[in-house]
């Protein structure tokens, strides 16, 4: 279980970040753009852009354990369209940004 970082077992505070991007197999007319923009400022070595969603929650009152059931629940439910949207997410305690 990547990046959560635990001083003591058990409850506490704990910060979601969730990163969401469109599926490869989906088009993504703002990568594009934003493709096009930076091969115009020169930067002509980028060969895709893909934008997505950064969402930070913050759980309280939780353990690991039920932090990352209730994220997996929140992206499948809202954050993410499972249907043109993939996500992954990484769990920290507060404080540790």
């Amino acid at each position: 279980m990547p990046d959560y970082e635990s001083d003591a077992p058990g409850v506490g505070s704990v910060i979601a970040r969730v990163i969401v991007t469109p599926k490869a197999v989906v088009n993504d007319p703002q990568g594009l753009t934003v493709k096009q923009g930076l091969a115009s400022l020169g930067f002509r070595e980028v060969s895709d852009v893909r934008v997505g969603k950064y969402i930070e929650v913050n759980l309280e009152g939780v353990s690991e354990h039920e932090a990352r059931q209730r994220v997996e629940e929140m992206c499948r439910q809202l954050l993410a369209n499972h249907v043109i949207e993939d996500f992954h997410f990484d769990l920290a305690r507060e404080g540790k940004r």
